[in-house]
């Protein structure tokens, strides 16, 4: 940390640090009169945490207003890791703290040997460190191999023989995860995979503040914020969890995903990579639209397990997708500028089948096959919710009459416009939507496949894997000798 900062201990004490209402402050504390600050001057609490502006954020301020170790419960993809890490902006730009301590001591109260040591020994020339904010989160994943000497610490038998101490000696301990987050933030995902014998040292540090190690008892009262996340069923669901833990924890705030479209949109649009360089990005706010619908009508499918969720990256990763494959396209086409249609989304299979949870009627359906299909469902529902009302029955009698249209995602969007202007009606009705104008090739050809694609939604048309649209398969059936 700069040199700008005092170095000493004896200079540390001249400075706003060493004043006692700040010196001997508390994280928590910390947090609380930086949250007051930052509540007072107004805007969002955390950037780039959009939708619970009205339901989220009002508890985790309540929360850390009120000192509070808290848990955040929800299905994956919820952004609850992205918050707990956004709690660092609420704390000091930097902290003083005793050079070489391995837990961050204050040097106006130490907690370990080595630090009082040091102190007693140097007094006001005791060297001081300083660390920055980023530098007090501590984060872990809690899987069932998670041992208390990985959080809480171990005895060190090398560091005993190196240092002629007994094994009893404090500074033989090589220490965890959670008191090296002393004075910041430790924060534990998925709490209920922690194995009970964790969990309860856990719950003896926020009880009372000791632990033991190898047999050692240990007094170590340590000055943190316990942040922890789970998925809501496995939270309470019995033996997941140690009771007396569950009753530390100040604060149990649930997330969501996006309650709208819109906002969802607003998600994707802000986390999605779309940044291409060479060629500019146009994505038609319809084709944005069918990629979030995607995620909605899919966390409404019964055949999908609603116990696992279905994640915000699933859009983030279909539009980063489909942007890729509009842009081999406009490289092999020359194309100027990257504009998706439908199939590219057809093309971006891949990252709805990685994103979902299959029950057993869904395996028996098949995971691409479910993924066609949501495409299609959430294509008709931005259609109809943007121009439900134009007439398509001259483009249905067409198709029904024979006719027939291959529309590949390699070819470039003028060719394609051309080949659905063979189609009676289809461009006229396109128009009349306001979904696309006529000069506007590249997101006409997107607005002409979002609405055949509609048609095949209501079994109207068909369509092929191969991107071939036809007559319906119940049309063939009710006249199967017609050319």
């Amino acid at each position: 940390m700069s040199s700008a900062y005092p170095q000493t201990f004896g200079a540390l004490k001249r400075t706003p640090f060493g004043e006692p209402a700040r010196a001997l402050r508390s994280v928590k504390d910390e947090l609380r009169q930086n949250l007051l600050v930052r509540l007072q001057r107004g805007g969002p609490l955390f950037e780039g945490v959009l939708g619970y502006e009205d339901t989220v954020m009002p508890q985790i301020v309540n929360a850390l207003l009120s000192r509070h170790n808290l848990i955040l419960l929800g299905l994956r993809g919820q952004a609850k890791s992205r918050i707990l890490r956004a709690l660092t902006t609420l704390l000091d730009d930097v902290m003083p703290i005793v050079a070489g301590s391995e837990v961050n001591d204050n040097p106006f109260a130490p907690i370990s040997k080595y630090a009082r040591g040091v102190l007693e020994e140097c007094g006001d020339a005791t060297p001081i460190a300083w660390v920055g904010r980023d530098s007090r989160f501590v984060e872990k994943l809690a899987t069932p191999d998670v041992t208390v000497a990985d959080i809480i610490g171990d005895v060190d038998p090398i560091r005993a023989a190196r240092g002629g101490h007994v094994l009893s000696d404090e500074l033989t301990i090589h220490y965890g995860m959670l008191p090296r987050a002393n004075r910041g933030i430790f924060a534990l995902n998925e709490l209920p995979d922690l194995a009970g014998k964790v969990q309860v040292s856990l719950f003896n540090i926020m009880q009372e503040g000791d632990v033991q190690i190898k047999g050692y008892p240990v007094r170590l009262s340590l000055d943190v914020l316990l942040c922890f996340t789970a998925n809501p069923e496995d939270y309470t669901a019995r033996g997941k969890i140690i009771t007396p833990l569950k009753d530390r924890i100040g604060s149990e705030i649930m997330t969501h995903y996006p309650e709208t479209v819109e906002l969802g949109m607003a998600i994707t649009e802000q986390e999605a990579w779309t940044d291409r360089g060479q060629r500019p990005v146009r994505v038609p706010d319809f084709i944005a639209e069918v990629v979030e619908r995607i995620a909605f009508e899919a966390r409404e499918d019964k055949r999908i397990d609603k116990r696992s969720g279905v994640s915000q990256r699933m859009p983030i990763s279909v539009m980063e997708n489909i942007v890729s494959n509009a842009e081999r396209r406009a490289l092999i086409t020359r194309e100027e500028e990257i504009v998706p249609r439908i199939g590219d989304i057809y093309a971006a299979l891949p990252a709805i089948t990685g994103k979902i949870e299959l029950e057993y009627e869904g395996e028996l359906v098949g995971g691409h096959n479910i993924a066609r299909e949501l495409i299609r469902r959430a294509a008709d529902a931005t259609f109809q919710d943007r121009a439900g009302g134009v007439n398509t029955d001259e483009i249905i009698m067409w198709f029904d009459a024979g006719g027939a249209l291959q529309v590949a995602d390699d070819v470039e969007a003028a060719a394609v416009v051309s080949g659905f202007d063979t189609v009676p009606g289809l461009i006229d009705a396109v128009e009349l939507t306001a979904l696309a104008d006529s000069e506007d090739t590249p997101v006409m050809a997107a607005a002409c496949e979002l609405l055949l694609e509609s048609l095949v939604a209501r079994k109207k048309i068909s369509r092929t894997d191969a991107g071939l649209y036809a007559r319906s398969h119940e049309e063939k059936r009710r006249r199967p000798y017609q050319d």
